[in-house]
């Protein structure tokens, strides 16, 4: 897996574990749906740390708990 499939996977978590919408999270988020969306089916790659920051608003987390996931220290990524 590499950082966007993690962070894709976790933002999908966050929708599927708040029975809500990637659309109402960009709401909550004061994210154009098109931030999220184009990012979700792969038309922008990883999002700035601002973006990710405005979507644990928006989900009511703080950023330790959007990246405290294992798959995360497991990405494949080699910049």
């Amino acid at each position: 897996m590499n950082i966007d499939e993690a962070i894709r996977k976790r933002i999908n978590e966050l929708v599927d574990g708040n029975k809500t919408t990637l659309t109402a999270l960009c709401l909550n988020s004061n994210l154009t749906p098109s931030t999220i969306f184009d990012f979700m089916y792969g038309k922008s790659k990883c999002p700035k740390v601002i973006t990710i920051k405005k979507i644990c608003f928006g989900a009511n987390i703080t950023l330790e708990e959007f990246f405290a996931r294992d798959y995360f220290n497991d990405t494949e990524d080699i910049y």
